[in-house]
C-alpha cells in the first residue's frame, strides 16, 4: 500500500538515541529523620528548601507548594504556574507526578519520589523518567541530571543532614 502522505516519512537516525532509549535518572539521599517526617518535609515545606533563586518560573520570591493534586508555584502578585500533576499519592511512602515546570502538561516527564526507612534515617529516592514526553528529550534529561543533585542537596540540608 502506498503512503497516505504526500511526502516521504523520515526514517529515524540510528546514530541518535531515541527518547525511549534514555534511561531514567535516579538520585538518592539519606536524611536523618523518620519516613513520615521526611515525606512531610518534602511535600509540606518545599518553599523552605527548593532553590527558587535558580529553579523557578517567577523568581526567588515565589512560593512552591503541593496543593490538592498539583505541584504549584505562586508569584508574589498571585500568578501561578503548575509544575506537576500528582496521579499517585501514597503518604508517607511515595508520590508520582507528571512533571513540567515552566512548560505545559503536553511536554511532561514523570517523577516518582520514594521514602524508605534505612539505618541513620530515611532514604529519599527520586526517579525521573518519561523523557519521550519532553519537547527535547535528551536536553531535558541532561538538564535534570545536573539539577536533581543540587535540589536534593538543599532538601538534605533542610532536613538536618550533612552534605558531601
Amino acid at each position: 500500500m502506498e503512503s497516505l502522505f504526500s511526502h516521504p516519512v523520515a526514517e529515524p537516525d540510528p546514530s541518535q538515541p531515541g527518547s525511549s532509549d534514555l534511561d531514567p535518572l535516579v538520585f538518592t539521599v539519606v536524611v536523618p529523620t523518620n519516613v513520615s517526617h521526611a515525606f512531610m518535609g518534602f511535600t509540606d515545606h518545599p518553599h523552605l528548601w527548593w532553590p527558587l533563586e535558580e529553579l523557578s518560573v517567577f523568581g526567588a520570591d515565589a512560593h512552591v507548594e503541593f496543593e490538592e493534586n498539583l505541584i504549584l508555584e505562586t508569584a508574589e502578585d498571585g500568578r501561578t504556574s503548575v509544575w506537576g500533576t500528582i496521579d499517585d499519592w501514597q503518604p508517607p511512602l511515595s508520590f508520582h507526578a507528571d512533571w513540567y515546570p515552566a512548560s505545559t502538561a503536553l511536554w511532561s516527564t514523570e517523577i516518582r519520589v520514594v521514602f524508605r526507612a534505612v539505618n541513620g534515617g530515611t532514604e529519599v529516592r527520586v526517579i525521573h523518567d518519561g523523557w519521550e514526553g519532553a519537547e527535547e528529550p535528551l536536553a531535558t534529561r541532561d538538564s535534570y541530571a545536573d539539577r536533581w543533585p543540587r535540589i536534593l542537596e538543599r532538601f538534605t540540608r533542610f532536613m538536618g543532614g550533612v552534605v558531601g
